[in-house]
């Protein structure tokens, strides 16, 4: 039976063997090429490249900026002048006796008026136009410099909060990787008669905790990537970008005087609201100027009868009536207002910065107290307890206490720190720069 089927294996491979002998040889098969699934690395984006990318990128203020080049071309044509009028007129042509129609008759008797006129603007309008134009222009350049100031705290703000997200989800890494030597150590104390299977199941029901954690501290952080993505310009980073930077506390040893006294100089908003004084006299200037009557002039060409001739005209409003008034009182209350808005302004900074050196130093006096030993103290008591408890000294009950104290611990020192982080953009924001003293 075995001979027959080894026989009938023969006889069905003789012609493939044939057939491979009297071929060519074949070509290697050439696989298509791959996509490349890789993903592109990572791209780590610090704070001042952040800052960076959305004073650059962000598309409200983008389109803010706008304005500026707005009210330039609104200078354009304040410093426009009026444009000449022409005029021109045809009179007594036949249109009812077309057979009186002839070279002769328009020569003689049709007549034909041309004429130019300007109008001369007195009270030196443009110029004030202009100012004015210019004046509003300067305010809306400061404005834009405040909106771009607010930006820089938004994106500092959510880059802190980033920056917490990241910390908070690495210590969970940590918390899980760590808490997970401690399962295997309690599954060989239990086998080796040492744990009752009721602490092992405490052990590993308190794994879901920290398993928990991580899930949340992923989801904070993702959200807290896309929020800031949103500030610095959604197509300005990749998808897999991350916050480069770490919490830390950076002192500040200036006082409140110094701090609004740099204010005062450097705060956009007090700025506008200090031009917006010189664009509203501005604007008292060009009403008083239009109160003044302009003087239409004009000449006349005429030809009628064989008769070619010339006439000026001149013709100008009597100020008896209108004499803008109603634009004049409306500009110099129009400069009360923004006096009084500049003091206002002034106030609000001086507010400003007062309130954040205030929090600023409140959240400082937290971090010291936690650098000062509560750190510490509540490291070494769960590495003690965990010590005491991986070798059968201490109670299960006194470990997991210890190790949910570090844990809220550490928590409240990485949002201490970023409170205080927050607290120092809040100050950069108020005094409107970010170089402080």
């Amino acid at each position: 039976m075995k001979r027959g089927m080894a026989l009938a294996t023969t006889l069905v491979f003789l012609p493939v063997m044939a057939l491979a002998q009297q071929s060519p040889p074949a070509l290697p098969a050439t696989e298509p090429p791959r996509a490349d699934t890789t993903q592109p690395a990572a791209v780590h984006v610090s704070l001042e490249e952040a800052l960076r990318l959305a004073l650059q990128r962000n598309h409200a203020l983008q389109a803010q900026r706008t304005m500026i080049l707005q009210n330039q071309a609104q200078e354009i044509t304040a410093n426009l002048r009026p444009n000449p009028v022409v005029s021109w007129d045809s009179q007594f042509f036949p249109l009812f006796n077309p057979r009186e129609f002839s070279a002769s008759y328009l020569e003689n008797q049709a007549q034909f008026d041309f004429g130019i006129g300007y109008l001369f603007e007195r009270g030196k309008k443009r110029q004030h136009r202009l100012q004015a134009a210019k004046d509003q222009t300067a305010v809306t350049r400061s404005q834009v410099a405040d909106d771009e100031r607010q930006l820089m705290f938004n994106v500092s703000q959510q880059f802190v909060a980033a920056l917490l997200a990241k910390s908070t989800f690495d210590f969970a890494q940590q918390n899980l990787d760590s808490f997970r030597q401690t399962v295997d150590i309690s599954q060989q104390r239990y086998t080796a008669g040492d744990m009752s299977e009721g602490d092992l199941l405490k052990i590993k029901l308190q794994m879901f905790q920290f398993e928990s954690d991580l899930a949340a501290a992923r989801l904070a952080k993702s959200q807290a990537l896309v929020a800031l993505r949103q500030q610095v310009g959604y197509e300005s980073v990749p998808d897999n970008y991350d916050v480069e930077g770490e919490l830390d506390y950076q002192p500040i040893k200036g006082n409140v005087e110094d701090l609004q006294a740099l204010a005062l100089r450097s705060r956009p908003d007090l700025q506008a609201a200090q031009q917006g004084v010189v664009a509203a006299r501005s604007q008292l200037a060009l009403a008083e100027a239009n109160g003044k009557r302009d003087l239409n002039a004009s000449f006349s060409y005429t030809h009628t009868a064989g008769i070619s001739s010339g006439a000026f005209f001149f013709n100008i409003d009597l100020p008896i009536f209108d004499r803008n008034q109603g634009e004049i009182a409306r500009t110099r209350y129009a400069i009360t207002q923004s006096q009084e808005q500049q003091l206002e302004a002034t106030q609000q900074v001086l507010t400003d910065v007062r309130n954040a050196y205030e929090s600023l130093r409140m959240n400082e006096q937290i971090i010291k107290l936690y650098q000062g030993g509560y750190v510490d103290q509540a490291k070494q008591s769960k590495d003690i307890d965990e010590y005491s408890y991986k070798r059968g000294v201490a109670s299960l009950l006194d470990y997991l206490d210890a190790e949910r104290t570090y844990r809220a611990n550490q928590l409240a020192y990485r949002q201490a720190l970023a409170g205080y982080m927050t607290a120092l953009e809040q100050m950069r924001e108020a005094v409107g720069t970010r170089i402080l003293p």
